[in-house]
């Protein structure tokens, strides 16, 4: 027997406020991260980690009300279950809407970093995006048509097969990126000194974050596909793990890669492997060089090592530079 559909949004509610308590946390260890950067950090990952923190905290205010008003102001009149049935409700639309907005921006996000990996790669940018276009159109049309109906109404046949449209494309664009991302990183390492060795914390931040993402969509389509209330829950417990994904990134990767390690030479000819988050071009006090330097999340970049320059570091061509 499924869980009723009262029970599982007293539940749903739970789990998002406990994750959205997590991402609270990671959003400010990450604020305090990415303030003493410059660049592509500042202007970029802090308005969008701000952005995913706002759309959760809409989310969750929205939730809150919803749920005072099924269990103590119209308890007595429609009741709870009949509530939540309601899947026109004004407040229900409005946390359908946030929803799809956080996971289109997610979405965005992890395209935007297959992109600079590929080298700025149309062939990566334009696919990328019309799939984004479609998958929100198809959120919004989604809405739209939820507000068309009656209360009490079930979803129509039409809407059913655009949710799973659209909840099957989110997950494929989260797999597909992931897949590349990580094919991208082995790729350009496998035949450098050092090899994947040097990336594989990066690789295995990349991994799991992904498969976090993922099997969270691949949850919420299984259980609406089966038809189970536990359905509910995943979309209230979705906003904050997005936002607990793009946090994680940054910050396993800043604590785990960043700061020189013992297999870090500067004197090697391949170069080193550095923080992410420093910038594109680093001088060494001692003498002039130029380094390999490989930043991630942000800005990734391979840069060859020359002894006897005094430049500052410029990227290699095509194989040696990648950004995510």
């Amino acid at each position: 027997m499924g869980i009723p559909l009262d029970k599982a949004s007293l539940l749903a509610l739970f789990l998002e406020t406990l994750f959205y308590g997590v991402f609270f946390t990671l959003y400010w260890l990450t604020l305090f991260v990415l303030s003493k950067k410059t660049g592509i950090q500042r202007q970029l990952l802090i308005p969008v980690a701000t952005l995913l923190l706002c759309i959760a905290t809409a989310h969750l205010i929205i939730d809150f009300v919803r749920a005072l008003e099924a269990f103590v102001f119209e308890v007595d009149t429609i009741g709870a279950d009949a509530y939540y049935s309601n899947l026109a409700s004004p407040l229900d639309l409005a946390s359908k809407a946030l929803y799809i907005t956080q996971t289109t921006l997610a979405d965005g996000v992890v395209v935007w970093r297959c992109h600079v990996l590929n080298n700025r790669s149309r062939f990566v940018a334009i696919p990328g995006c019309i799939v984004l276009l479609v998958n929100a159109a198809t959120g919004y049309y989604v809405v739209w048509s939820l507000s068309r109906t009656y209360a009490l109404s079930k979803v129509s046949t039409a809407a059913s097969g655009c949710i799973t449209t659209f909840y099957t494309l989110t997950m494929f664009v989260s797999l597909t990126c992931t897949i590349s991302i990580a094919w991208r990183i082995y790729h350009t390492r496998r035949f450098m000194p050092g090899g994947l060795a040097a990336l594989l914390p990066v690789f295995i931040v990349v991994i799991e974050s992904g498969a976090l993402y993922a099997t969270s969509v691949l949850a919420l389509l299984i259980s609406f596909l089966v038809g189970s209330n536990g359905e509910y829950i995943m979309l209230d417990v979705i906003p904050p793990i997005v936002g607990i994904t793009f946090c994680l990134i940054i910050l396993q990767v800043h604590f785990h890669v960043g700061g020189n390690s013992s297999t870090e030479q500067s004197s090697e000819p391949s170069g080193i492997l550095t923080n992410l988050f420093r910038g594109r071009s680093t001088r060494d006090h001692n003498f002039s060089m130029q380094r390999m330097a490989v930043h991630i999340t942000e800005e990734t970049e391979v840069v060859q090592s020359d002894m006897m320059s005094g430049k500052n570091s410029q990227p290699v061509s095509a194989g040696g530079v990648f950004q995510l």
